[in-house]
């Protein structure tokens, strides 16, 4: 019955959306480099490699799912989901703090762009073994992109120095916000390297 007598429908008498399928694992993994394997073969189309890159999630225990209303499954990532192959400078039209306005933008090799900022951060690890330096930044909750060689050597070209909690640190200002990059070496650490490369 319609109208002002009509009886309201009770939540309960709703259809409720079926739970979740979880497949477990799917037979996809995302190279260190980039690229989506699907059963050991390149995924070549990138349209359909963005659409599962919209729904990639960070578990809690660090490992990532694809994950839509109605189901979900692991993957595997070799080292971040994605990379960043380009970067764009620009000064910024940040709030005049004294602090150096610029902004640095990536590009995702999904073509996804980026700015770094307090929301999405530049960070850079080292490898425990070779001391080599990883830089990422944030793309989205929980997802980066590694920063390629050539885009870190541009960062590197922008990079600062600044003190930070009594650390001399060299590092990058984007949208006010800075992210070290490395320490600085000492001064006489810098005076021997200059003899020994002479």
């Amino acid at each position: 019955m319609i109208g002002p007598y009509a009886h309201p429908v009770k939540p309960n008498a709703l259809k409720e959306r079926p739970p979740r399928i979880d497949h477990g694992e799917y037979a996809i993994r995302i190279a260190r480099c980039g690229t989506w394997y699907y059963r050991g073969s390149p995924i070549s189309r990138k349209p359909l490699v963005s659409l599962f890159a919209s729904v990639l999630k960070r578990e809690p225990d660090g490992g990532y799912v694809l994950e839509t209303p109605v189901e979900r499954g692991r993957i595997e990532v070799e080292d971040a989901p994605f990379v960043a192959v380009e970067l764009f400078w620009r000064d910024c039209a940040c709030p005049d703090t004294g602090k150096p306005r610029q902004c640095l933008t990536f590009r995702t090799n999904l073509d996804e762009m980026v700015t770094a900022n307090a929301a999405h951060p530049i960070r850079v690890a080292l490898c425990p073994v070779t001391r080599e330096p990883r830089p990422y930044v944030l793309v989205r909750p929980g997802l980066e992109a590694r920063i390629s060689r050539p885009v870190f050597y541009e960062l590197v070209a922008l990079a600062q120095p600044e003190t930070i909690d009594g650390r001399e640190v060299l590092g990058l200002w984007s949208e006010g916000a800075f992210f070290p990059i490395d320490d600085l070496p000492a001064e006489e650490d810098a005076e021997g390297d200059l003899i020994s490369a002479a």
